[in-house]
């Protein structure tokens, strides 16, 4: 394998790098130094600017949505196979066979409805990440993305989630 297509391989193995190689934002020595790849610093980190070059321009767009927030909810008891407890509070969100959703729980969940997809949600969970906030559940599904946090981090979780979808990354095909 070539010393180029071992680079390409290796910053595929890294989201992060190739993110910052399609906005231009890398230090190709530092780069190149951190990439786990036999061969000279130099032609490593030649490697990395003919791989930025070829590559899509990263770009971000600000997303159509409606964002909410909902306190008191929980795992929800008895719940059905569609989602929904004995008592008929419909959950917002399940995974994993746990439902949550209204129910005086201690938790808040951020809702989110419009252009949402799971480009969005990736970017909501990076930044969430970032401001080391935790969620007990999250996902996306027909134009509504859902996010369960614990309740005193609702409002810095809200927060999170309209700044990450003021700048979610568009897709390259």
């Amino acid at each position: 394998m070539s010393l180029a297509a071992e680079t390409r391989r290796a910053v595929d193995r890294h989201p992060f790098l190739r993110t910052a190689l399609r906005a231009g934002v890398v230090n190709y020595t530092a780069a190149a130094r951190y990439l786990d790849i036999d061969g000279e610093i130099d032609a490593i980190a030649t490697a990395l600017r003919r791989y930025a070059e070829e590559l899509p321009t990263y770009e971000t767009e600000s997303r159509d949505v409606r964002v909410r927030m909902e306190s008191g909810i929980g795992p929800l008891e008895g719940g059905d196979e569609r989602g929904t407890s004995t008592a008929g509070d419909d959950a917002l969100v399940t995974v994993g066979g746990t439902a949550f959703g209204p129910c005086g729980g201690d938790r808040t969940a951020i809702v989110a409805t419009g252009d949402v997809d799971t480009a969005a949600l990736a970017a909501m969970l990076a930044r969430l990440s970032l401001e080391d906030i935790s969620p007990s559940a999250a996902a996306v599904s027909g134009g509504t993305m859902v996010v369960v946090v614990a309740r005193l981090e609702g409002a810095n979780a809200l927060r999170a989630v309209e700044a990450a979808l003021d700048s979610v990354g568009v897709r390259t095909e």
